[in-house]
């Protein structure tokens, strides 16, 4: 058991070791699998350790600095009381100190997400802006456990997203008020389904039924939904 508490110890340093040498190589390098080699070998790894640690090389590299900006930001939120806030507020808050953390090492954001926006890599995109969506959500306090779990986690990943993408190209302040206006949308919705007396699972129902009755000339069965997200 200790030794593989060392050997888990011994790759997250090794790891983190790699990323701050990639942040540092990425400027001329670029987000490549080259990057990564050098940067393996920067932080003093061989070729088959740094193969073991990042054997996805810029991919791995990606989910790396996603995962420390995550864990600066909650960092910051430690200082921030979200039961104190309106969740507007809190949500608003949440995703200015993600940007802010991102902001710290924007030369490299840069090139990772230039990298993410590549057509083969938008799934892992997704999942990463879904991670810190996921995130943002539980610190705000959210303890949903039907579909609007996995609505509002949606949603705020597009904003994050977006909000990135603005913070790189226009500034800050134009980054904020797209936050502003993405966060009156997501209430909007999210008050909207809660008013409506219909929901999302019940509409995809209908829609199984009435192709049931455009194929076979009869319902479908009704799916099974009690354990649907």
């Amino acid at each position: 058991m200790a030794k593989a508490a060392g050997r888990q110890d011994w790759a997250e340093a090794a790891e983190q070791r790699v990323l701050d040498e990639a942040l540092r190589l990425c400027a001329r390098e670029g987000w490549t699998h080259r990057m990564a080699r050098l940067a393996g070998r920067a932080a003093g790894l061989s070729e088959g350790e740094t193969e073991l640690l990042i054997p996805h090389g810029p991919a791995d590299l990606a989910v790396l600095l996603a995962r420390r900006h995550d864990a600066r930001t909650l960092m910051v939120l430690k200082g921030v009381d979200p039961a104190a806030l309106k969740v507007r507020e809190r949500i608003r808050a949440a995703v200015e100190a993600r940007l802010d953390a991102a902001a710290q090492d924007e030369a490299a954001v840069r090139r990772c997400a230039a990298w993410l926006a590549l057509p083969p890599n938008a799934p892992l995109a997704a999942r990463l802006a879904w991670e810190s969506a996921d995130a943002l959500w539980r610190w705000a306090g959210d303890a949903a456990t039907d579909e609007n779990h996995y609505s509002k986690r949606l949603l705020l990943a597009g904003v994050l997203s977006g909000a990135l993408a603005i913070r790189l190209h226009a500034g800050r302040a134009d980054a904020l008020a797209f936050v502003d206006r993405r966060i009156a949308d997501i209430l909007r919705f999210e008050a909207f389904k809660q008013a409506s007396p219909v929901r999302p699972y019940d509409l995809m129902a209908g829609v199984f039924r009435a192709l049931g009755r455009a194929r076979y000339g009869r319902p479908a069965p009704r799916p099974d939904l009690t354990d649907a997200p």
